[in-house]
């Protein structure tokens, strides 16, 4: 993500700047845009038949509740939007915020399936496994702190989970994200755009920037109404403990090499450079 909004008072002409994090790295490192879609992976076992069935469920971070229900789904070998349809059926313990929806309380982790393995207890255990982490103490004193209820650090930290290129850049774009809201900027984040198209191209086009949905964080002021995402305890603690910086900016030049700053010419070069390191790794120029 690149946030392209300039200072309010700044001039000249605003040319939109889009490129998600991982569509820099992909571009750089391969020269071709291949969006990730592995969802889970199941740990097997063979039986005394010799036929390998899964024991486990591991949950990587930052898959969206639709990846989570398929990899549920799959797993059990279950009719595909079995898990889905199983919501109602899980009462689950979701704040009130979520209105029912899970969505960043599926908590990243390895599930046993144990014996009569349903969609019901795993979503059980995930959102269980969530409210411990997010619920205690120090999530709800830290998102306090920042003057948020926790369901809004979870909702930030989906996003930092999707954007941040490593754990010590999670901080410094939790960060930009306090700073622009602070400021009355548009959130200006590619992974919300994403979540509203339900897709992981790892390109922004202009025309999708003003499609009408509450999660166009270009469109729309504020945090997006859930989160985007389950994310991990890495984006939760960022969440609540940004890293110390006025940076309103950032890009990923190249493969570690994200660039963070608050001032907007200097955004534009960082850009404009990353746009010469893509263009010769994939011979093709990049929406500017």
């Amino acid at each position: 993500m690149q946030t392209n909004t300039p200072p309010r008072g700044a001039r000249g002409t605003r040319r939109r700047i889009r490129l998600t994090r991982r569509g820099r790295i992909a571009l750089i490192a391969t020269g071709a845009v291949v969006a990730g879609t592995a969802v889970a992976v199941p740990l097997l076992m063979t039986d005394d038949e010799g036929e390998s069935r899964p024991t486990s469920l591991v949950i990587p971070e930052g898959r969206r509740a639709t990846q989570v229900y398929a990899a549920i789904d799959k797993t059990l070998a279950l009719p595909a939007g079995t898990t889905k349809k199983s919501l109602a059926k899980a009462e689950l313990e979701l704040p009130n915020d979520a209105e029912g929806n899970p969505e960043g309380y599926l908590f990243p982790a390895t599930y046993p399936l144990g014996e009569n393995p349903t969609p019901e207890k795993l979503l059980t255990a995930m959102v269980d496994a969530a409210n411990k982490k997010f619920t205690g103490a120090p999530v709800a004193a830290g998102a306090q702190r920042n003057a948020l209820n926790v369901y809004q650090a979870v909702t930030i930290a989906s996003i930092v989970q999707a954007e941040a290129a490593t754990k010590e850049d999670m901080g410094k774009v939790a960060r930009v994200i306090f700073n622009r809201l602070e400021r009355g900027m548009p959130l200006q984040m590619d992974s919300t755009i994403n979540y509203a198209l339900g897709r992981s191209t790892l390109k922004t086009t202009t025309d999708d920037t003003k499609i009408d949905s509450p999660y166009n964080s270009y469109q729309r002021m504020g945090l997006p109404p859930t989160p985007i995402a389950n994310p991990g305890e890495d984006a939760m603690h960022a969440a609540i403990n940004p890293t110390p910086g006025d940076w309103l900016y950032f890009v990923t030049v190249k493969p570690g090499d994200t660039r963070f700053t608050a001032d907007y010419a200097e955004h534009r070069r960082n850009v404009a450079e990353f746009n010469r390191v893509g263009q010769s790794a994939s011979g093709e120029t990049r929406d500017k």
